[in-house]
Parts: C-alpha cells; sequence; structure tokens
C-alpha cells in the first residue's frame, strides 16, 4: 500500500482510492482531494453562496470528507454522501448569513465557475480556433447564467445530478422529495437550458 506510486493513486479507480483513504493512506485521501475540490467548488458557485465564502466552504467540505471518510460504511455511496456534506454545509452558511438562496450576482460571471453539464462539455471543446472559441464562450455564459438563475429547487438537483454525478435515487434522498420529483425537476432545468441554447445551435 505504502510503496505505491503517486502515478498508481491518479489511475486507482474511485472506489479503491476511499478504501485506501479509509485505511489512513494518506496519499490515497490526497488523490481523493485532488479529483473532488473542482466539483465540490463548482457547487458552491452555482448554489448561490457568496463570492467571499466560496474558497472556504469548500476547504470545510473537503475537511469533513477527510475527517469522516472512516466512517463512510459502503464506499458505493461516496458520491450521495459527499453530496450531503456540501448541502448541508451550503444551507448551514445560509442560515449563519440570513441570506435568500439566490444572491447570485449576474456581473460575477466566477459564481457560475463549471456546471459539468454534458451541453457545457461538448460546447467548451477548446478548441483553437479563434472564432469557435469565442462561440463556445459565448454559450457557456449563456448557460452559466441560466443555471444561476433557476429557481433554487431546480438549481439544486442538477447540480447534484450533472456536477456531482449522483443518481435520482440519491438525489431523492438528499432533497427530501420522490424519485419522479427529482427527474420532472431535472427534465424542466435541462429543457429550460435547451431553450435559452436554441438560437446558438440553429
Amino acid at each position: 500500500m505504502r510503496g505505491f506510486s503517486k502515478k498508481k493513486y491518479k489511475d486507482m479507480n474511485l472506489y479503491d482510492l476511499i478504501c485506501y483513504s479509509q485505511d489512513d493512506n494518506y496519499d490515497a485521501l490526497e488523490e481523493l482531494i485532488k479529483r473532488e475540490q473542482k466539483n465540490i467548488y463548482a457547487s458552491f458557485c452555482y448554489l448561490g453562496a457568496a463570492k467571499e465564502n466560496i474558497s472556504d466552504l469548500t476547504q470545510e467540505a473537503l475537511l469533513r470528507m477527510s475527517k469522516n471518510i472512516k466512517h463512510l460504511k459502503n464506499p458505493k455511496l461516496f458520491k450521495s454522501w459527499l453530496g450531503q456534506i456540501v448541502t448541508n454545509l451550503f444551507y448551514d452558511e445560509l442560515r449563519k448569513k440570513q441570506k435568500n438562496l439566490n444572491p447570485v450576482s449576474i456581473e460575477s460571471y466566477w459564481l457560475n465557475e463549471d456546471e459539468g453539464d454534458n451541453c457545457i462539455l461538448n460546447i467548451c471543446d477548446n478548441t483553437l480556433k479563434p472564432d469557435e472559441k469565442t462561440l463556445g464562450n459565448e454559450l457557456t455564459d449563456v448557460i452559466k447564467d441560466t443555471i444561476c438563475k433557476l429557481p433554487e429547487h431546480f438549481r439544486l438537483v442538477i447540480i447534484l445530478r450533472e456536477l456531482q454525478g449522483l443518481s435520482y435515487e440519491e438525489i431523492a434522498r438528499i432533497t427530501k422529495t420522490n424519485v419522479g420529483t427529482v427527474k420532472s425537476r431535472i427534465a424542466r432545468a435541462r429543457n429550460k437550458l435547451q431553450e435559452c441554447l436554441k438560437p446558438y445551435l440553429t
């Protein structure tokens, strides 16, 4: 276990990485943190956390993950477990600051970091052609603004689904709703995104 190279951990599947982390393997835990920190950061951005709190919330989520991962009984439920940590932290912060769920400033472009939706991945293909790059950036901005304007319950489920990669059942448990409601909310959120993209894709 301790003789593994850094590359070994980098290539390791998520399940094994979690198991090694639970066995006090620091290198495995370090790799797990690296894999998850971007999505955690993006999740807080899209949920509408205040700019000055994003980094602190991300660090706190990673800290809680690291400290409590040994208590996760089923590594297969890791994504759902981590999604619950992120969601709880966000709502705790809202209660502390006595803010509304939608304190998103449209000018603060970075609040819309990286949603992880398949549409975004397809659009932002990092092509080197200037005209395609410009169009991709414009589309991404439209998607980002649209997501941040979604009602909180739509925004939360699509973030948990597309960014955190949770199943409908896991999202239902986190949001305390049924699977049908989760599917309906995700579908409506995606439809809204598609409507906003029509002028750019026709």
